[in-house]
């Protein structure tokens, strides 16, 4: 519809043939779809994409050069030169057709993950009798679309009504307007008017900022304004995360080293020039070792690392409750998860969890025979801007609205004050259908919106069937303490009384019982205003005066709302904990209803002191800005804040170095979750909360928190495995160029065959390291410093032992044909390093056959010992440092089916014609393939042994000694004192360790702790406990004595492992409760005492102590 803002309602509403109150019928809103059509890369930009990095573009220069060589070649050989630069050109855009094609499934999985929480519109359609929630690309023009604060607008609509005093619209993104704009209804008659002066006009995309409105849908899709101008816009380019920055990084670094390793190469073999087999000419000697520092290029840069980057971190995002609109995102780096209470964990469906009234005459009675009641349920439907939906697809009840307000809606349907026979409704019209019996009763004239100054609001309605002022009345709903202030009467029956001091306290002492209490209910006073001023004497512009428009009230009553926390949540938090996450509840409730939540969901212990851990918003802003900043550092409790502390509280923890994450849903987190490194939106918050934010929560479950951080420390370490894969692979192939090089050896690898070995074999289980499984302690360890280097020095050398048997075992393959294969030439070493030299006039060659050196032969053993020791080396990386002991190849089935797919790609090549010749290959007999499996294996022994080293000796000292590895006192999930019945031991402290997981304690780290138990203390069956009493002469009251040991709990036992040094000792339950002197040793003696007496030897307990 054109110039929608220069018409009035009435002809915007003719022109699409709609009703306000009713919507568009199925039939037309199928046929404006046929009319109007609901709503990327091209596909040359992606194939060009394919080609910016630094390392493909090495890859394609050593391809020129190799065919402006093979040009020059002259003989036999003219045309299998070719061959190479053109295996080299085939294999680089199979390899842009691979990155296309996951361009392609990467923008699809992100489409897809869309679908779990698509932008959405509220519309009224004729086939439903209220609001309906239905994908914003299903909106068409001549919908009627409701819209309110916090929405984003899912077209270009003309406003119809106004359902609030203002309307405010944040359409900066359109305009630049610095400011919200105030929206009206009348048409603007310049049909030419600019944006800016279209003031009856939501535009698409735009937020809305405050107030509620209607409105008809005009234009979708790209005849919106923001779709006309999105192909002028520039796209903002997105900060690179560190991770990102680090693979920069690293692939500068690598070309820099190819670079100066090529040039090295031909420079030290200046002397070799003008061997023999160059027929003498200096210029010929040059170029074949020109192409020989192509071949050392070719095989230095790991094709494979950006195929094998984006797979399994896209796909797998589909079967996770999470997606990320940025990625990677740096969540593995976190250490603080800051959760608001409009998201604290909990099932984000607010419920008043009373369970009927009171018998009456040993009667049960109906909520519409009490007045009070009656009137409480009128509040609460019209006080309300929230309604139910079905959803027939998923055959339950959905929110419409926010949360508190849907949770009133529900309490009016479930209480049927005025007995509306439901029974012969379809679940679509019995969702609203007592709460439509009030609304039609009252009229909601207009809205006195929400503001924290008085926190409440109200509206002003008037009977249906009367207009005259004198049955006016407005209802107000708010929160307790600003309500009862202006409450100076109080219902009682049919009557109201004056509120009364003693009144006026019991009403009080209640509601901080039901928001202190153990179910923490959210407690909304509701009131009435019998006799209102009139509407023409109000001034509803200016929000400062609704103060005083909500005096005079009466009391009705008070609602009490439970949102209950997931049962998840406190597995959760406590997970947090030992992987050292700092989880920090920020909430607009009162100080003793937050504290309650806390205690009831592991953030504080039933009984802990919480008088530095816990702030309300203006005791924070009452301190001196260091203890501001001090405060962020220990506490854990933040209620009733206001937007800027969120903002102030994710500063101050920034400004320690410390990652955060910060949880938001409403349009007041927006800042914080924009200022914060990780910002996490709910999948049912609002628009302006999601655009703030780095990551969606689909299901807004806290637990999925978890989930994430463990899948991105999954997906960080998974990353660094193909990444040391691929290097350690490609540091293998370096040492074997250099190596025959350096040594004068025949070539053991042509650049065709590297290529081949990178892209094809290599490339396919570096992809699938990306789906191994977790470590076995990932969540176990402290978070991960952002600042710590992609490749650590420890690494460095591990990439280089690997690498450096890599390369000496594919020499030492081809050697071994050349002087002791059984059909090998059996020359010497000193033959073979002078082979350049052999001629039939040298007498050192003397039965020589210097052709021998150009065999097949000893390029396919070099070839297969390759590919086959690449593929042991891929066994190595399915994890850093756990044994493949631990984790067999079996945990990952993915990678044990592209290793076998792998060999028979390679078994291809050796063997089906004319592949063999292509790639200047032989076939190889079992002897061959025996020597091979010998001289590939033994790399898995050393990587083991390097894992043991990491594991034993460098797993707690890696990190700086600012940043121990998981001391027991990070690792202890509450501290309380130890019940016991009779006597009991001097004060003491009692650790608690999770059940069921292994928890290293590393040498030299000690508890805070004097008694440890592991396993959950509220456990119902037998408490699963190391009891032990240390005095402070040993090691100052630490658990020292179990330093180096691994600790795992199960339901039936106890094992402490000894990491090294240590037997093992296997406790059985029986044994475990009792005091750790008297079990290790009677005489209880010094630490190193106790120490000399772990043994398997069973022991009796002394008595046990009662908990």
């Amino acid at each position: 519809m054109e110039a929608a803002h220069s018409k009035t309602t009435e002809e915007c509403l003719a022109y699409f043939g709609v009703s306000e109150t009713a919507g568009l019928t199925p039939e037309q809103v199928k046929r404006h779809l046929e009319k109007y059509g609901p709503n990327g890369k091209s596909l040359w930009e992606l194939v060009v994409e394919q080609f910016e990095d630094l390392l493909v573009r090495i890859l394609l220069l050593a391809a020129c050069i190799s065919f402006v060589l093979a040009w020059f070649e002259e003989g036999e050989e003219t045309v299998t030169a070719f061959v190479e630069p053109f295996v080299i050109l085939l294999i680089l855009i199979a390899n842009a057709i691979v990155g296309v094609w996951q361009e392609r499934n990467a923008e699809n999985a992100i489409e897809a993950l869309k679908e779990y929480e698509p932008e959405m519109g509220k519309v009224y359609r004729a086939d439903r009798k209220s609001v309906q929630r239905i994908k914003a690309r299903d909106i068409v023009p001549g919908d009627i679309v409701e819209v309110a604060v916090g929405d984003k607008v899912p077209a270009d609509i003309r406003i119809l009504s106004i359902k609030s005093t203002t309307l405010r619209v944040d359409q900066s993104i359109l305009t630049g307007e610095s400011v919200s704009v105030i929206k009206h209804t009348e048409p603007v008659p310049d049909p030419r008017a600019v944006n800016q002066d279209k003031k009856n006009m939501l535009f698409s995309g735009t937020n809305i900022a405050a107030g509620k409105a209607l409105g008809i849908v005009a234009t979708t899709g790209v005849n919106t304004e923001i779709g006309k101008i999105r192909d002028q816009m520039a796209a903002t380019e997105q900060d690179k995360t560190p991770l990102q920055q680090k693979l920069d990084e690293f692939g500068e670094q690598l070309s820099k080293v190819i670079s100066l390793i090529c040039v090295a190469v031909w420079l030290i073999n200046i002397g070799h020039f003008n061997d023999p087999v160059h027929g003498g000419s200096w210029l010929r000697g040059a170029i074949y070792y020109f192409k020989i520092a192509v071949a050392l290029a070719v095989a230095a840069i790991p094709e494979g690392i950006v195929a094998s980057l984006s797979p399994p971190t896209c796909q797998s995002q589909l079967q996770r409750p999470f997606f990320q609109i940025s990625f990677p995102s740096p969540l593995h780096y976190s250490s603080f998860v800051l959760s608001p209470a409009s998201h604290r964990p909990s099932c984000s469906h607010h419920h008043l969890p009373g369970l009927g009234y009171p018998l009456k005459n040993d009667k049960p009675v109906r909520a519409g025979q009490y007045d009070g009641l009656v009137e409480v349920a009128t509040i609460c439907a019209l006080c309300n801007d929230s309604s139910l939906d079905f959803n027939e697809a998923k055959g339950v009840y959905e929110k419409v609205g926010e949360a508190t307000e849907t949770a009133l809606t529900t309490l009016v349907e479930k209480m049927n004050v005025f007995n509306t026979d439901v029974r012969n409704l379809s679940k679509v019209e019995r969702a609203n259908a007592c709460n439509s019996v009030i609304r039609q009763l009252m009229k909601k004239e207009f809205t006195l919106e929400f503001s924290r100054d008085r926190k409440s609001m109200s509206v002003y309605c008037s009977p249906a069937k009367s207009r005259a002022a004198v049955g006016n009345k407005m209802f107000v709903k708010g929160a307790p303490e600003g309500v009862l202030d202006r409450c100076n009467y109080v219902r009682v029956g049919t009557t109201r009384v004056p509120m009364a001091g003693p009144v006026k306290e019991r009403i009080l002492s209640v509601i901080k019982e039901w928001g202190t209490g153990r179910d923490t209910l959210r407690c909304l006073a509701l009131a009435t205003r019998d006799t209102p001023p009139k509407r023409e004497d109000m001034i509803l512009d200016d929000s400062a005066r609704f103060m005083e428009y909500e005096t005079d009230l009466t009391f009705i009553g008070v609602v009490g709302m439970l949102d209950p926390p997931r049962k998840e949540v406190t597995g959760s938090i406590q997970l947090c904990r030992d992987a050292g996450i700092r989880v920090i509840m920020i909430t607009g409730d009162n100080k003793g209803t937050a504290i309650a939540i806390c205690r009831r969901i592991g953030i504080f212990g039933e009984n802990e002191e919480v008088a530095d851990r816990a702030y309300t918003g203006r005791e924070f802003d009452d301190l001196p800005l260091a203890e501001q900043r001090e405060a962020c550092r220990r506490a854990c409790c933040f209620a009733r804040v206001e937007p800027s502390h969120k903002s102030k509280i994710v500063e101050y923890l920034q400004s320690f170095d410390e990652i955060t994450a910060m949880t938001g849903d409403g349009v007041n987190d927006a800042p914080a979750l924009k200022k914060a490194e990780i910002g996490i939106a709910m999948g049912s918050g609002t628009a302006v909360a999601k655009t703030a934010s780095e990551m969606v929560l689909a299901d807004d479950n806290f637990s999925t928190i978890v989930a994430a951080v463990e899948e991105g420390r999954a997906i960080y370490n998974n990353m660094k495995q193909f990444i040391r894969y691929l290097i350690s692979s490609n540091v293998g192939e370096v040492v074997c160029i250099f190596l025959t090089a350096a040594l004068g050896l025949p070539e053991a690898l042509i650049p065709v065959q590297l290529l081949w070995v990178n892209l094809v074999t290599d490339g396919l289980p570096a992809t699938a390291l990306g789906f191994n499984p977790p470590d076995l302690d990932i969540m176990d360890r402290p978070p991960r410093s952002p600042k710590e280097p992609l490749i650590s020095g420890w690494l460095f050398f591990r990439y280089m032992a690997i690498g450096g048997y890599v390369g000496a075992a594919t020499v030492g393959a081809a050697a071994w044909w050349f002087l002791f294969a059984e059909d090998g030439p059996h020359v010497t070493y000193s033959q073979l390093t002078h082979f350049m030299k052999c001629n039939e006039h040298n007498a050192d060659f003397e039965g020589v056959d210097c052709e021998v050196f150009e065999a097949p032969e000893p390029m396919t053993m070099a070839l297969s010992v390759l590919v086959t020791i690449e593929m042991c080396n891929a066994l190595n990386s399915l994890s850093e440092n756990q044994s493949l002991v631990r984790m067999p190849p079996w945990v990952n089935i993915w990678l044990v089916g592209s290793i076998c797919l792998s060999m028979s790609l390679h078994f291809l090549i050796l063997y089906v014609d004319p592949l063999p010749m292509i790639f200047k290959l032989q076939a190889l007999d079992l002897t061959h393939w025996l020597m091979v499996l010998k001289i590939s294996f033994p790399v898995i022994l050393l990587d083991e042994v390097l894992k043991f080293v990491a594991r034993n000796y460098l797993e707690g000292k890696m990190l700086p000694a600012s940043e121990p590895r998981q001391p027991l006192s990070r690792a202890v999930s509450t501290a309380l004192p130890l019940r016991c019945e009779g006597a009991c031991p001097p004060p003491f402290q009692v650790g608690v360790l999770p059940a069921h997981r292994p928890f290293l304690l590393a040498p030299g780290l000690h508890a805070q702790c004097r008694y440890i138990v592991l396993g959950a203390p509220t456990t119902s069956s037998a408490l699963l406990a190391l009891y032990a009493h240390l005095s402070p002469s040993f090691d100052n009251g630490c658990l020292s004595v179990l330093s180096g040991h691994r600790i795992t709990c199960s339901p039936s036992s106890i094992s402490l492992k000894p990491c090294h040094r240590y037997r093992p000792l296997f406790l059985p339950l029986s044994q475990l409760l009792c005091p750790l002197p008297a079990l290790f040793s009677p005489l209880g003696g010094t630490q190193g005492h106790l120490r000399s007496q772990l043994h398997p030897e069973p022991l009796l307990p002394p008595p046990l102590p009662r908990f």
